[in-house]
């Protein structure tokens, strides 16, 4: 049995309880919030309820999309239970395991489903991702980020935040396709691996252009890491780093994504209460918003 317990109410992220089985054609919001390999700051165990407590003061339409989330149809699970455990590891074991008990028997793929997890650090976009190449053969994934996150294991953890995309590399089948951009910090050995694969993209018109380009019937899974925004804007996150994107940057790739087969995502490490302002908490929420409107698209 899963225990994932239903959230308190809110404007923007509508919620129901789910019976046994998933219903087909809806996107479903589940929280996944864990740090325990965070090796800078943590707090990101907190992100997924402050992007529902924020959510009761943002508007639910975007102005950029032209479209309103009240209008669209969703279900936000809860939070996956890290267990009773105070191991690190096994906290995240028992909340992936859970997450992949939930969707092993869905059907994600033939059933439409969608699902939009909310970190949490990043280490925890492991179980969606994997279930998403899973079921779809010619998936591309995009990375969004300011690191590599290629390490093979970081600080005694093999499934840590710095590992995210070298442990998804591993369930990689030939159709499969990794697109890389924003990344601004690694080590030389993940640069070069990047290179020489040419997965990671340095220049934002390009590489929009480049996802513009994607057949509008192929698959696309976006793995967002807020510190792919600028720290200057965007301060709620454990490991900043200098020389990021900006909101704006981010919608014309939004206004792409809408118009293409966005079949998942996540949202991870916002760490709230680094920034006292809550200002952090309010721009994940809105980002949230625009990829809800791009998961929902035709709804």
């Amino acid at each position: 049995m899963i225990s994932i317990p239903l959230q308190s109410p809110s404007t923007l992220f509508h919620q129901a309880k789910v019976a046994n089985n998933l219903a087909s054609e809806q996107l479903y919001l589940i929280g996944f919030g864990f740090d325990g390999t965070a090796c800078f700051r943590k707090g990101t165990r907190m992100g997924p309820d402050a992007l529902r407590d924020v959510s009761d003061d943002i508007e639910s339409y975007s102005p950029y999309l032209d479209q309103d989330i009240a209008q669209r149809d969703f279900f936000d699970l809860g939070n996956l239970s890290l267990g009773d455990s105070d191991d690190a590891e096994q906290q995240w074991q028992h909340a992936t395991t859970d997450f992949e008990r939930l969707f092993a028997t869905a059907n994600i793929a033939e059933n439409k489903i969608k699902v939009l997890t909310l970190g949490g650090e990043h280490s925890i976009s492991y179980a969606p991702i994997k279930t998403y190449l899973h079921e779809y053969p010619d998936l591309v994934l995009i990375h969004l980020d300011a690191h590599a996150d290629l390490r093979d294991g970081y600080l005694g953890y093999h499934y840590s935040h710095a590992s995210i995309i070298r442990r998804a590399l591993d369930h990689f089948g030939p159709e499969h396709q990794l697109i890389q951009y924003g990344i601004r910090s690694g080590t030389k050995e993940e640069y070069e691996w990047m290179r020489s694969n040419r997965t990671i993209r340095t220049c934002r018109n390009s590489f929009i252009d480049e996802i513009d380009a994607i057949p509008a019937d192929r698959p696309i899974y976006l793995t967002l890491d807020l510190d792919y925004f600028d720290p200057g804007i965007f301060p709620g996150t454990g490991t900043p780093e200098p020389g990021g994107e900006d909101f704006h940057s981010f919608i014309k790739l939004v206004k792409v994504l809408a118009q293409k087969n966005l079949v998942g995502a996540d949202v991870v490490e916002l760490s709230p209460e680094i920034d006292s302002s809550g200002n952090s908490s309010v721009f994940a929420a809105k980002v949230v918003r625009e990829l809800i409107l791009c998961l929902t698209r035709g709804r």
